[in-house]
Parts: C-alpha cells; structure tokens; sequence
C-alpha cells in the first residue's frame, strides 16, 4: 500500500506542549489553594482531552462536574495566553515536515485538544505545512473516536488505508485502530514504546526522520 496522507496528533508528537498545559493548570490550583503537580506528574494527564486533565489534576474532594467545569473555564482562560510560550517543536520535526518526499503527501493534525486551541498552535508555529487542523468541538468525537480521522481522509478522496496515523499515546493508536488507518507510534512524547506496541501501533519509531523510511 502507497501512503498518501498522514494525521498527525499534536502534543506528545509534533509539539511539547508539557510546560505550558502545565503552569496554566497550576495557576488555577493555586488560585484556588489545591495541591499543584511537576510535569512528570502531568506528562500521564495530557492525551484525553483538557477537560479530563482538569479533572485528574484537582483533588478528588474538589472533583465534582461543576467544579471541574468551572476550573476548566479557567484553565482554558490561562492557557489561551500562554499556549506558545513555551511550546516547541520536537527535535527533526521541522525538517520532517519540510522533507521533500513530503510534496505530494496530504498532511493534517488531529487533536483531544480544543479545537480553538489546536487550530492557533498549528497556526503560529506550522504556518503552512498543514491542510487542516481539527480539535475537539464536542466531548463525543474526543479521540478514540474515529469519525475526525475519518472525515479528514474522505476530504482528501482517500481511502483509510492510505493513511498513517501518527501519535504518542494509546489513545492515538486506539483511534488508528478504529479509523482503520496505519498506527505509528512516536517515543519522544509522553508515553512508552510498550504502552503504544500494547494498544495497536505496527511501527514504533524513535527520530521524526525514521517517518521518511515507512513512506
């Protein structure tokens, strides 16, 4: 099979988004004199969403679904100003993305972040690599869930077979699994190469370049 697409996931695989999510979080804790957490701590928070790391970060006698929508709101509200202070590139990611062998290959994000969010990243630090940068608009297409993935390939004409999905976590190859897609999985992000090989990935790879040699 000739791959001409590739969905990428955003924090873990082309950014490091780890410090900023982070102090935004810690900011509302700390306005609200909760514990605040390091960045390992926060490094097995990231990858189902905002929202759900909102409520693995309170303490769980202030965990209720008013107070984690509450203390979301706010942390949106912090980290919309922060969100690419911070944030970079993972090391040979630029140079993957600008690879000439890239020319004819359709190439989007596919984000648990909010759609808002994920759309103003892709913007500011990938100008123009991208066709198209989805976020999450309701907590119902949140990754696993295929149905992103799925449009993104049928915009593009293309079969999901055609298309590899590139990620860092198990949700990312749960959701390739399901979209039927090809499961690369990435180790310089937040998870394991036995977490990614556990839960669907056919190809781990270790530099963004190696991403080059599957194509």
């Amino acid at each position: 099979m000739k791959f001409k697409g590739i969905i990428f996931d955003l924090d873990g695989t082309l950014v490091n988004s780890l410090h900023d999510i982070s102090d935004a979080m810690n900011v509302v804790l700390t306005g609200l004199n909760h514990p605040t957490h390091t960045y390992e701590t926060y490094q097995y928070f990231i990858g189902s969403g905002l929202r759900n790391l909102v409520s693995k970060a309170l303490p769980e006698t202030h965990n209720s679904d008013e107070q984690i929508e509450i203390c979301f709101d706010c942390m949106i509200n912090e980290y919309r100003k922060i969100c690419t202070l911070k944030t970079k590139p993972y090391d040979g990611i630029l140079d993957l993305l600008n690879n000439p062998a890239l020319e004819n290959i359709k190439m989007a994000v596919f984000s648990n972040k909010a759609d808002e969010l994920t759309k103003k990243i892709v913007s500011e630090i990938f100008p123009q690599q991208f066709d198209e940068a989805v976020g999450l608009s309701t907590e119902e297409l949140k990754k696993p869930n295929p149905f992103e993935a799925l449009a993104i390939s049928k915009k593009w004409n293309l079969s999901p077979e055609e298309v590899l999905f590139v990620g860092d976590s198990d949700i990312d190859m749960q959701t390739a699994v399901n979209a039927n897609m090809f499961p690369v999985g990435v180790t310089w992000g937040y998870r394991t190469e036995e977490e990614l090989k556990q839960h669907g990935a056919k190809v781990v790879i270790h530099k963004a370049s190696e991403l080059i040699e599957i194509l």
